[in-house]
């Protein structure tokens, strides 16, 4: 069982950064991928970015590429999701997933969620 916590949400103006985290408890990620997904109101969870564990490939949803980066640290068992340039439309909840499934980008590629951290960027 893995458990996920994510943290670095928060309120920014549009051009702003944040670095979310997703730190990881109970297993570590070392035989998993890790995504970033998010869910703005209304619409349906989609899929933002993700990262390997064995050889550090990174995948980026077009609408964040060359914003956003992904990246781990082994020692501390976490995933981070940095953002910049970030736009109004980026607003949502940012979900950490965990798993061994493909393709990166899809939901059911992942067994582990957590709870979610809102990221709010204004105009």
């Amino acid at each position: 069982q893995v458990q996920l916590v994510e943290s670095g949400g928060g309120l920014v103006q549009a051009g702003g950064s944040l670095r979310l985290s997703c730190a990881a408890s109970g297993r570590t990620f070392s035989r998993y991928k890790v995504g970033w997904f998010r869910q703005a109101p209304g619409k349906e969870r989609e899929f933002v970015a993700a990262i390997t564990w064995t050889d550090n490939n990174a995948y980026y949803t077009d609408s964040v590429k060359g914003r956003f980066t992904i990246s781990r640290d082994n020692a501390k068992n976490t995933v981070y999701l940095q953002m910049n340039s970030l736009k109004p439309e980026d607003t949502a909840v940012y979900y950490c997933a965990a798993g061994w499934g493909a393709p990166p980008v899809s939901r059911s590629a992942y067994a582990y969620w957590g709870q979610g951290t809102q990221v709010t960027v204004s105009s």
